[in-house]
């Protein structure tokens, strides 16, 4: 008998994947609370705001998202960063 194993890191990858997919297709800024609405629609409905926090942050970090922090609000909130596909020729 075999036993097959999920990675737990391609779960993790697989969300933060598609949350990034549904934050270019529908655009705008997002905070923790939109991530977290967005991912009840997900496969992964469970998951809750820290979660998305996590999410948006590790989105930041890979470079395809850009934070801005609001100094009045104190909130942080995430847009997708804009891509250049024009050539350095």
């Amino acid at each position: 008998m075999t036993v097959t194993t999920i990675e737990p890191t391609a779960t993790v990858l697989a969300r933060r994947d598609w949350l990034l997919s549904e934050i270019r297709t529908r655009g705008g800024v997002w905070t923790a609370i939109r991530a977290e609405e967005a991912l009840r629609r997900s496969p992964w409905p469970t998951s809750g705001r820290n979660t998305a926090r996590k999410d948006l942050r590790a989105l930041g970090a890979r470079g395809v998202l850009v934070a801005r922090d609001n100094e009045i609000t104190r909130r942080r909130t995430y847009v997708a960063s804009v891509l250049n596909l024009r050539s350095a020729a």
